[in-house]
């Protein structure tokens, strides 16, 4: 099966800019595809500086959407929005001002590649950090998803004024040039080696996937082998244990509905998806988090990206109401998101 690689390599221009990360990319673009992959094929997607975090977050959607095995290299640098302190990867209009709308939170890569299968999905980081996100990761580590092996490094802030190199990545690429690709841990092992004592001062990444038994991956069987009424009844009936067991309001049974609704959607059920989103958002808000906690805003976002793919106008009208009384509260960060909303629904009345 062809494999997936998206080379995502951003940082601030100006002053801001703590890691010259675009200038990976002619390296690994040397490599290719299929080492970079460690399959027969595959397939590059590249982005270099990109500038809006929802672009990224469509070429991302669209690698975990992939059946094949994923590899996702990302160099840049995280800093922390100024409301929330969530870790953010910073893009090229990114200010420490404005990172919480113009850098691409941590927790979007977490949350696109969640449903992928144990096994299928590899992260190669090589990031830089300001002084505060640095005090931030010594009590709080990166969450890059449970399902996902992730391998590189967390570099301290570079000295001031002084444009940092992303060395670790550099060194992967130059041993991928040789045409093979070692399995991800070695790899990991034979950078560090040439990374010497630069490596003692960074905070290491490497990590496995975890062993089978998980439910997860039984129901990302049957969703990979198109059985999605069986993997929403697996789903379903998880979701029915933890609300018994903690309450469905609790994170254990929201947990369980967010992967039906997922589930919906890969099926093409946009109304379904859509409908189990807008539970979600509301049970969160009913349960006292904030209309700006990530978890919040991701539901009402995913809700309104179902909602735009009904093609029943009728179903898009029942649902469209809910929606934009929930955008009033939960705006996003995507600008006009209400006025979308509200635009979408004079049309469907029209029509």
């Amino acid at each position: 099966m062809p494999g997936t690689v998206l080379l995502l390599a951003a940082s601030p221009s100006g002053r801001g800019r703590l890691v010259d990360a675009a200038s990976v990319l002619p390296v690994l673009a040397a490599v290719p595809p299929a080492v970079l992959s460690g399959t027969d094929t595959a397939n590059v997607v590249e982005l270099a500086d990109p500038l809006e975090p929802q672009a990224v977050l469509t070429r991302l959607r669209a690698a975990a959407a992939a059946p094949g095995p994923l590899t996702v290299f990302v160099t840049g640098q995280l800093q922390l929005d100024r409301r929330q302190r969530l870790p953010h990867l910073a893009l090229a209009r990114t200010k420490p001002a404005t990172v919480r709308y113009t850098a691409l939170p941590w927790h979007w890569i977490r949350e696109e590649l969640r449903l992928r299968p144990p096994g299928a999905t590899t992260l190669v980081l090589d990031l830089h950090t300001d002084h505060e996100t640095w005090e931030w990761l010594r009590t709080a580590p990166l969450d890059s998803g449970r399902n996902n092996a992730v391998y590189g490094r967390i570099a301290p802030p570079p000295a001031r004024r002084e444009v940092a190199s992303p060395s670790y990545m550099k060194a992967a690429a130059t041993v991928l040039r040789s045409g093979h690709r070692p399995p991800p841990a070695q790899l990991h092992q034979q950078v560090l080696g040439r990374l010497g004592a630069e490596a003692a001062t960074c905070i290491l990444l490497s990590s496995h996937t975890p062993d089978g038994g998980d439910p997860h991956d039984v129901i990302s069987a049957a969703a990979r082998d198109g059985r999605y009424a069986e993997a929403d009844g697996l789903a379903a009936r998880w979701e029915e244990a933890a609300a018994r067991a903690h309450g469905p309001a609790s994170e254990e049974a929201l947990h369980w509905s967010e992967v039906r609704a997922d589930l919906a959607m890969f099926a093409g059920d946009a109304v379904r998806s859509c409908r189990t989103w807008l539970t979600v958002a509301h049970a969160r808000l009913n349960a006292g988090q904030p209309a700006d906690a990530p978890s919040v805003e991701s539901a009402v976002d995913r809700a309104h990206h179902q909602w735009g793919a009904i093609e029943d106008a009728a179903r898009a009208r029942e649902l469209g109401p809910a929606l934009a009384e929930l955008r009033l509260r939960v705006p996003g960060r995507r600008e006009g998101a209400l006025e979308n909303v509200q635009q979408h629904l004079r049309q469907l009345q029209t029509s």
